[in-house]
């Protein structure tokens, strides 16, 4: 049996995520008191160039406070489905478009207190058909060898979790 929200309240209105509490009343008939943040769903494009590469992005994360290597991604626009968008964000972050996208599933980044379910996906057979990047990504492309790339996974050099939870799924497909 699922938790039943008794009520909600929005305290922070921001550009990119809404923060509600929410009174809860659980299994055990107690109410309890949960923070949520809400953020709309998002992609993670996991490329592979015909050289046998992976496309990272390095760029500045404020939760981070440094530079973040990763896979490009971005957040699904309303009305967008997912597809779309991985198509769209490959392009705007990698200058690459594909002619071969494939679903690798999708996961909760922080389910715990956030509602974003992000989408992977892998895109081979790509070829060069670059859109303008959004004002605020100042993005550096990094071309990794597939298995260079999964060592770095390997001893923690990566460290963005939606990007290691698409090479986990890509891994059957590409790693070999």
């Amino acid at each position: 049996m699922n938790p039943t929200i008794l009520s909600h309240q929005v305290v922070y209105q921001g550009r990119q995520f809404t923060v509600e509490t929410l009174l809860l009343h659980l299994e055990n008939q107690k109410e309890h008191h949960y923070e949520r943040v809400n953020h709309r769903n998002s992609v993670t494009i996991l490329p592979v160039n015909d050289q046998g590469q992976i496309l990272f992005v390095s760029q500045y994360r404020v939760g981070a406070n440094h530079k973040v290597l990763e896979l490009p991604a971005g957040v699904i626009e309303a009305n967008e489905d997912p597809r779309t968008c991985a198509l769209r964000e490959v392009r705007e972050e990698v200058g690459m478009a594909t002619d071969l996208l494939t679903s690798l599933g999708s996961y909760y980044l922080a389910p715990g207190y956030c509602t974003e379910l992000n989408h992977a996906f892998l895109a081979q057979k790509l070829h060069f058909a670059p859109l303008s990047a959004d004002e605020d990504e100042f993005l550096n492309l990094n071309a990794i060898p597939i298995k260079r790339a999964y060592q770095m996974a390997e001893l923690g050099e990566i460290q963005d979790g939606k990007s290691l939870a698409a090479m986990l799924l890509a891994r059957p497909i590409i790693y070999n």
